[in-house]
C-alpha cells in the first residue's frame, strides 16, 4: 500500500444491498480509456500510472479539482496524458464526458475515482451510454460527503458531511440513510422530526 492509500482511502462500513462498493482501479487492455476523478482522485490515477504508464499516456483525464486547487494538477500534467481536461465543476464537465461516451468505441475502459458523488454521476452518463457496467471500475479516495435526495420534496443537496442534515430545499431536517438510487446518483434522506416536530438529534459527523 502506497502513501497516498493511507492519506485518502476510506473502509467503508458494511451495509444494505443497495449501499455501492468500490475496489481499486486497476490497469486493462482496452482500446481507449477514459478516466473521470475529483479532488483526492487524482491520487488513484497517479497510484495506476505506477503501474502502468503507458496507459496513462493513452488516456483521456477529466478531472476536477473541488477544494484541493492546484494540488494535482501538476502531478496529473505530468504525467502526459493523451488529453487533460481540468474542469471548475462535475457540472460544467458533463458536455465533455457526453461527447467523449458518444464517441465511443467498443472496447472503452472508463475509470472513475474520487467522492461518491461524481462516481455515481460518471456511472449514470456511461450507462447510458450503453457502457457495460463491466468496463467500468470505480475507487473511492477523499472525502466522504454524501450527495443526498430528500425523499419528501426530491431536491438533491450535495456534500452532505453531518447526520442529520438540513435539505437545501425544503429546509426540512433529515436522517442520512444507506438507501441509495443508482438513477439519480444519490443516497435518501427522511424527516427526522416527522412525528414530533422541533425534536431533532444534534448532528454529527457522517461515520464519526
Amino acid at each position: 500500500m502506497g502513501v497516498t492509500d493511507r492519506m485518502s482511502k476510506f473502509q467503508f462500513p458494511e451495509s444494505i444491498r443497495s449501499r455501492p462498493v468500490y475496489g481499486t482501479l486497476e490497469p486493462r487492455p482496452g482500446k481507449a480509456h477514459l478516466m473521470i476523478a475529483d479532488a483526492e482522485g487524482a491520487e488513484a490515477l497517479i497510484d495506476l500510472a505506477a503501474q502502468d504508464a503507458d496507459l496513462i499516456h493513452a488516456a483521456h483525464i477529466i478531472y476536477i479539482p473541488k477544494n484541493t486547487g492546484e494540488t494535482y494538477v501538476e502531478k496529473l500534467r505530468a504525467l502526459a496524458p493523451a488529453q487533460l481536461y481540468v474542469g471548475p465543476s462535475y457540472e460544467a464537465s458533463v458536455p465533455r464526458i457526453r461527447r467523449v461516451l458518444s464517441d465511443a468505441h467498443m472496447g472503452l475502459q472508463i475509470y472513475l475515482a474520487g467522492t461518491e458523488g461524481l462516481m455515481g454521476q460518471a456511472m449514470n452518463e456511461a450507462m447510458h451510454a450503453g457502457i457495460p457496467h463491466s468496463a467500468v471500475q470505480t475507487e473511492h479516495r477523499g472525502s466522504v460527503a454524501r450527495r443526498m435526495q430528500c425523499v419528501h420534496c426530491k431536491g438533491i443537496t450535495e456534500d452532505v458531511m453531518t447526520d442529520p442534515f438540513v435539505c437545501s430545499h425544503c429546509g426540512l431536517n433529515l436522517f442520512v440513510r444507506d438507501h441509495y438510487s443508482r438513477r439519480l446518483a444519490a443516497f435518501q434522506g427522511v424527516c427526522v422530526d416527522a412525528e414530533d416536530p422541533g425534536n431533532v438529534p444534534e448532528p454529527v459527523e457522517l461515520y464519526k
